[in-house]
């Protein structure tokens, strides 16, 4: 191949417009990363007597019970309201995180990392690469 061959330009041409992707990318992650960080969700259970905020890696940040819970002391349903509101929650801050990040990776990918989906992150990848031959 000699350079200024339609194949050596189109390798040139190819590897400035991934130059010009990481650049655009490294410009934004920072910032979409400090979002991301920043992210917290608050969920109520449908009694109201459950409220968990949970942060952006799903973690539970805080955890309020409404003393009417001891009127009718039954620890199994207690259990499971904090165990929904809790889910519910971190599945909202996923959602939210996806959003975040939706300009620079496709919001399916993201999902996938997310909820660490190490086969569909690797067809992604593959399928991917596959489409840019």
């Amino acid at each position: 191949m000699e350079f200024g061959s339609p194949d050596a330009e189109g390798l040139q041409a190819y590897a400035n417009e991934l130059r010009s992707l990481f650049t655009h990318i490294q410009d934004g992650a920072l910032d979409l990363h400090r979002q991301a960080r920043a992210v917290q969700v608050t969920e109520t259970s449908a009694d109201g007597l459950v409220s968990a905020t949970v942060g952006p890696l799903g973690n539970l940040l805080r955890l309020d019970l409404d003393p009417r819970i001891y009127r009718q002391p039954d620890s199994r349903q207690l259990a499971d309201s904090i165990t929904q509101t809790v889910i519910r929650a971190a599945a909202q801050v996923r959602e939210r995180v996806v959003e975040i990040f939706s300009p620079l990776i496709p919001p399916e990918h993201m999902a996938a990392h997310l909820e660490g989906d190490v086969e569909t992150v690797m067809r992604q990848l593959a399928d991917g690469m596959l489409k840019e031959r």
